[in-house]
Formats: structure tokens, C-alpha cells, sequence
């Protein structure tokens, strides 16, 4: 198992936002938008609907008020986390049915499971902190964001 720590090293602040969705899709497509701003996309719509089709076969919704969207492309350079914290819970289908208020949307090369899913396993394990989700959610700086999981 790899140090949680380096999972974090992905995160930027330009790829954090704060937002007031409504539904799953609209979370979903707000966050593949700020990541092609950013440049971390060469085609935004197929990104989108990867993560679509991977919300079809089950919810990413992991439970604890958090869903974890994620896909892989061929044509893409490197691994991003994009996260996004909404005013209000989304019904995401979540394992455990309460409405999601953090997104941590994962995208990257095909061919990289390994570095994948120890990507996805961390993560998976710093949103089990109770503390971490409600700093989370009562932060509204993007750079604490961020902070508050590499420290």
C-alpha cells in the first residue's frame, strides 16, 4: 500500500470548486468543464461521458456524503483530482443513500492501473476521517482545501 500522502500530490487549486447543483449530472458537468478550462482534457465530451457510462454500471456515490467519479482516457497526459463541494446534497445514488456534498472527480491515462487505483484507495481512505469532510465542508478557500490534505 502506498503512503496516502502521494495521492495528494495531484490536487491544485485551480481544479477546486465550490458550487450550487442541483442534480448529479450537473455536478458532474461542471466539474469536467473546469478541468478542460484547465487544460487537463483534449475532449471534454468524451471525458463526460465516460464518467457517465461508469455511473451507469454503479453509483460512484461511496457513501459518507461523498462520491468519487472516475474514468481513464487514452488521450490523456497525466492524473488530476478535481473536487468539487456543494452547498446542498445531490441525490448520487449513493451506497448508502444520504445525498453527496463532496465530489472528487479522478481522471487519467489508460494503461496506469496501478498508480489508478492506489490513487482511487487513498482517497477512498481520507474521506473515511469524519473530521476531514466537515473541514471540508466548512472551508472556503480552495487553497485550504487542498492544505488540509497534504498536511
Amino acid at each position: 500500500m502506498s503512503d496516502v500522502s502521494d495521492v495528494f500530490d495531484y490536487l491544485d487549486p485551480q481544479l477546486v470548486i465550490f458550487l450550487d447543483a442541483s442534480s448529479r449530472d450537473e455536478v458532474i458537468g461542471t466539474l469536467v468543464d473546469v478541468i478542460y478550462k484547465e487544460g487537463r482534457l483534449h475532449d471534454k465530451s468524451t471525458f463526460y461521458n465516460a464518467i457517465i457510462e461508469r455511473e451507469k454500471i454503479v453509483s460512484t456515490g461511496v457513501g459518507m456524503g461523498t462520491a468519487i467519479p472516475h474514468a481513464k482516457l487514452s488521450d490523456c497526459e497525466g492524473f488530476f483530482i478535481a473536487i468539487g463541494i456543494l452547498s446542498k446534497g445531490v441525490d448520487w445514488q449513493a451506497i448508502d443513500r444520504a445525498p453527496v456534498r463532496i465530489v472528487f472527480m479522478v481522471g487519467g491515462p489508460d494503461g496506469k492501473q496501478t498508480e489508478y487505483l492506489r490513487l482511487l484507495s487513498g482517497l477512498t481512505s481520507a474521506i473515511k476521517d469524519e473530521g476531514i469532510r466537515k473541514k471540508i465542508l466548512s472551508t472556503k478557500s480552495k487553497q485550504e482545501i487542498v492544505d488540509l490534505f497534504r498536511n
